[in-house]
């Protein structure tokens, strides 16, 4: 029993070692240049290197597993891809005015990048590293099945914003079309989505213990919810639209997480 653990937690050792490794390498280098243009990019390579030396780690490559990194590298390339271009138009991302040119504070984002992937994967990683195996059963497909309403939605919810954004009829004005009629952050519950389904499908074979990683949907559910998400985004409307009756109108009548708002009886 002794040796069937410590290859795990010597391997997650591992993943996360390189995890922080990479993260802090790279703020030294935007630290120097003062960008955060690779940021975004940085965690969405940094998810998709330890997802699969995991699999690669864990050598038994069952389909569940393959599937899971499948999974995990086609959120990975398309929100990678779709942030960094989004970096590049914008310029800067008004998230760290103020900080880029602050090296310490600047070193606190890049170390919380750094536990998001590592805590966000976890359930990906076990599983990878995972020897025991069993057939494919319902759990698996309706935690995939969670993923896929997660993914489209976060998509979906993406390339909306970004083609209202890029139509110069819209200058100056908040988008509440699409699925943005329904949440006011349709894209933050896609990712909460997803990685809710991930941990549900991972789960079908863990025991005991291992099911700690319901951390990771939680998580990343609190981070959006309460932290790096919702909260600097409200503000930023508050202060853009926040005496514009449309927008107050959009307030009160759009949930802000999840499209339906649950009302004590």
């Amino acid at each position: 029993m002794g040796s069937a653990l410590s290859t795990p937690v010597r391997e997650l050792a591992q993943g996360a070692a390189l995890d922080f490794a990479l993260q802090w390498s790279l703020w030294a280098l935007a630290a120097l240049l003062k960008t955060e243009r690779f940021y975004d990019l940085a965690g969405n390579v940094t998810f998709l290197l330890l997802a699969h030396l995991t699999l690669r780690w864990g050598r038994t490559k069952y389909l569940r597993q393959q599937i899971q990194t499948g999974l995990v590298t086609l959120w990975g390339l398309r929100l990678g891809a779709f942030l960094f271009l989004r970096i590049l138009r914008a310029g800067r991302d008004r998230r760290f005015n103020g900080i880029r040119e602050k090296p310490g504070t600047f070193f606190i984002f890049w170390t919380i990048q750094g536990v998001w992937v590592f805590l966000t994967l976890l359930p990906t990683m076990l599983l990878n590293l995972e020897k025991h195996n069993k057939p494919l059963g319902m759990r698996d497909y309706l935690g995939w099945s969670i993923w896929a309403v997660g993914f489209i939605t976060e998509a979906v919810a993406d390339q909306q914003k970004w083609r209202f954004q890029v139509d110069s009829d819209n200058r100056g004005k908040f988008i509440q079309s699409g699925l943005w009629a329904y949440s006011r952050h349709p894209n933050y519950l896609g990712e909460i989505l997803l990685w809710l389904g991930l941990f549900v499908s991972a789960s079908s074979v863990f025991q005991g213990a291992q099911h700690i990683c319901a951390i990771s949907p939680l998580f990343v559910w609190f981070m959006l919810n309460y932290v790096s998400g919702i909260p600097v985004l409200e503000r930023q409307a508050m202060k853009k639209w926040g005496n514009n009756f449309a927008f107050q109108q959009y307030l009160k009548n759009t949930p802000v997480l999840w499209p339906m708002k649950f009302k004590c009886l």
